[in-house]
């Protein structure tokens, strides 16, 4: 048996960690693990709830509205409060601009070159000359939707910015509604730059990701996932969380079931956090930071939904959406990312329709002397939780339980992976000297390790340091 560490693996947000066993050329164990300590939770303790919207935006940069609607929709719930529908349908299209950008990325800049012959120049250098299967035509027109996806992700981020003021960390979605209210000129200027994305879309991305499906169809093979998936749906229609757009759901054991978040736990058996239980609901448990635990080895925690690992993500909310059941491979994510995108976009447009000009987009509250709250939601990437508690109007406790915390988990006290080292183990690696098919494996995840990995402490000397 050979051990080999990746780290780093480029075109994901590091900081992440692989160590993958093989025997002969297939990975029998892989151990996916973050290397930074952030503390998000701890930074909240003592703040006025209202803070949190925006503090917790800054947990990451690409997916930063996800953490707003999440942080907004726990202090809410925790103070009873129900925002105007004029407000629910304002936050969803500020939502919907910032997914399309992270897709757009996702798929142009950090997925597609795996699977194409890039130019040797930045930002395509160290290149890679693995399994390339396109024909110099199919490439070329490939490489030109490449930089057309990156100045479509830039309109998008124009488009979030027209209600949320600004890209990245709008400041569009407060709590009790939004600081912006629709008018003539704003609709039309938002109507204007969603069409030409999805013009975009149809025209451009749905094409690519079908070609490459097409030429690369033994990825429909690799990189299977756990076959369990979570969504706790999002996009409200209605005041709270009811009529969600996506639904919640899960899918455990072959069968479909309503989500009960009561059976979310997490894990710290092999994380750098201390705890008194090995297991822990996120309502109770702390991120106590402890370096030098001996069974560490991530700051990651491992969350579980009924002591079972679930994948999440588009492929997820497609899946129990029962829009796009075709398999659990890598590629099979990403053509639910692509699919995502043109469903997400064309609801916006429906949603720019419903919008009642000059209608209230706020409701006035007070922060009571205590309470406790959940925002659920959908990140570009999966489901994203937070847990908030209230006392003397200032936060107690927080806990918050990312998508990557999901899908890289660490395992847990049964010995179980989590849902990218399953996807990982089995697979056979044919080009060693830069493991290119366990970079298309992560990859699919849109991994994002801002959001929950977290101060890279050397202990030793990495025997491997390769560029992938």
């Amino acid at each position: 048996m050979e051990t080999h560490t990746i780290l780093p693996l480029t075109r994901i947000h590091q900081p992440l960690r692989l160590d993958i066993d093989l025997e002969g050329n297939t990975v029998i164990d892989s151990r996916s693990s973050g290397t930074m300590f952030r503390g998000f939770e701890l930074m909240l303790k003592g703040r006025d709830p209202r803070d949190a919207t925006y503090l917790c935006e800054r947990i990451c940069g690409i997916c930063s509205t996800a953490h707003g609607v999440a942080a907004t929709s726990a202090i809410e719930d925790a103070i009873g409060l129900e925002v105007t529908p004029n407000a629910a349908l304002m936050r969803n299209l500020i939502y919907g601009a910032d997914i399309l950008q992270n897709h757009l990325r996702h798929f142009y800049v950090l997925a597609l070159p795996d699977y194409i012959d890039t130019p040797n120049f930045p930002p395509f250098v160290p290149k890679s000359n693995f399994d390339k299967r396109l024909s110099k035509a199919e490439n070329d027109k490939l490489l030109e939707s490449y930089w057309l996806g990156v100045d479509m992700s830039r309109l998008a981020h124009q488009l979030l910015a027209i209600y949320g003021g600004k890209a990245p960390h709008q400041h569009g979605i407060i709590v009790g509604g939004t600081s912006m209210v629709p008018d003539a000129d704003r609709n039309n200027r938002f109507r204007g730059l969603l069409s030409s994305l999805l013009r975009f879309i149809n025209e451009h991305m749905l094409p690519n990701t079908e070609l490459i499906a097409t030429r690369y169809n033994d990825y429909f093979k690799i990189g299977k996932g756990p076959g369990t998936f979570l969504s706790y749906g999002m996009f409200p229609q209605q005041q709270g969380r009811s009529k969600l757009k996506y639904p919640a759901g899960v899918y455990l054991n072959g069968k479909y079931a309503e989500l009960d978040p009561g059976l979310i736990t997490e894990d710290n058996t092999f994380t750098w956090f201390s705890g008194s239980k090995a297991q822990e609901k996120p309502a109770d448990a702390d991120s106590l930071p402890d370096r030098h635990k001996k069974s560490g080895y991530t700051w990651l925690k491992a969350p579980r939904y009924a002591n079972q690992v679930m994948e999440m993500g588009p492929l997820a909310r497609m899946w129990i959406s029962g829009d796009y059941r075709n398999g659990t491979s890598t590629m099979d994510r990403l053509i639910a990312r692509t699919l995502d995108a043109k469903k997400i976009a064309t609801w916006m447009l429906e949603w720019l329709d419903e919008l009642a000009p000059g209608q209230a987009t706020f409701t006035p509250f007070e922060i009571p002397d205590s309470g406790s709250g959940i925002g659920l939601t959908e990140a570009m990437r999966g489901s994203l939780g937070h847990w908030v508690k209230i006392e003397a109007k200032k936060i107690a406790h927080y806990q918050i339980i990312t998508p990557t915390a999901w899908l890289f988990s660490p395992k847990d006290k049964n010995g179980k992976r989590g849902a990218v080292d399953t996807a990982i183990v089995g697979t056979k690696v044919k080009d060693r000297d830069n493991f290119s098919e366990i970079g298309r494996i992560v990859r699919s995840f849109d991994p994002c390790f801002s959001c929950s990995a977290h101060l890279l402490e050397p202990q030793g000397q990495i025997d491997e340091f390769r560029i992938f």
